[in-house]
């Protein structure tokens, strides 16, 4: 990373049997507490490559086999380090183009960026699956009752990763994270202060996605599901979709929070989705 803190992100590249001539690179990026061998990655990542696409599964910052090698942590915030990665994609993987595809807290992440470079983005198409586009709104959903059991876990999880191999933090911010009853407390007392927010509304304000949709300048398709209990699906009914005719809303009535188990076979339908978007992009450049 370019923020001279040394930290290393790692990334698994895989490579189909049967390459398809003209196809892009596709970088998946996980969610919360996820890594590249997450179940979702794992399997949008043989499906691309049973469709000739290579693909490249990124380990965020401080995420999985990234964690031994980052003093530092992500956060939805924290585009910059996406901008390094794209710029040091070797020129032989990226001839084709880039399509970035973002699951969860890696897909808010992912339309944020999208939002700030416009035009200038070097990516040929996006895909977010089951992102957070308001993220006040999602943390008051993650807090109610039938969430309790999620949210024990998300919690555990993401105090194991912060406080992992290779983190540097201050006696007082180990107390802290340790002892944060809530993601939300998190994010209050950790997140915001380390990373220059006020405080956790700050933060979740000033990077909820919404803000920074209406300036995506690459085909983006949105994807998201109606009965995701932890994603509040009014968020994506009440965004002006027709005002920016780059973004492409699917909102399925079912699927929960990136699940989309299909009726017939094992491939999750999100990636069936992902399929046909990323043949759309191709014919578009044809």
């Amino acid at each position: 990373m370019a923020d001279r803190t040394g930290d290393i992100l790692l990334g698994m590249l895989d490579h189909p049997v049967e390459p398809r001539d003209g196809r892009p690179l596709v970088l998946l990026i996980h969610g919360m507490t996820g890594c590249e061998t997450s179940v979702y990655i794992l399997g949008a990542a043989h499906h691309l490559l049973d469709c000739g696409y290579r693909v490249l599964r990124l380990n965020v910052r401080g995420a999985g086999p990234s964690r031994p090698y980052c003093s530092e942590i992500y956060h939805v915030g924290r585009t910059a380090d996406f901008r390094r990665v794209l710029w040091q994609i070797p020129a032989e993987l990226a001839n084709n183009g880039i399509v970035a595809v973002g699951y969860s807290l890696g897909g808010a992440m992912l339309l944020k960026y999208l939002g700030e470079e416009g035009a200038f983005s070097p990516l040929r198409a996006a895909a977010s699956i089951c992102a957070s586009i308001d993220l006040i709104g999602t943390a008051e959903q993650m807090m109610r009752h039938r969430n309790r059991l999620y949210h024990a876990y998300l919690l555990s999880a993401v105090k194991a990763e912060t406080l992992g191999e290779g983190a540097r933090l201050s006696i007082e911010e180990r107390e802290i994270v340790s002892n944060a009853r809530t993601v939300q407390e998190y994010d209050d007392r950790f997140i915001a202060p380390r990373y220059g927010y006020r405080d956790g509304e700050d933060y979740y304000e000033l990077c909820a996605p919404l803000h920074y949709m209406p300036e995506i300048r690459v085909p983006a398709m949105v994807l998201a599901a109606c009965d995701d209990p932890w994603i509040p699906v009014a968020h994506y009914k009440a965004f002006k979709w027709d005002d920016n005719p780059w973004l492409l809303p699917v909102l399925a009535p079912a699927g929960g929070h990136v699940g989309f188990h299909g009726h017939v076979g094992n491939r999750p339908w999100c990636d069936l989705v992902l399929e046909k978007f990323l043949a759309r992009v191709d014919s578009m450049a044809t």
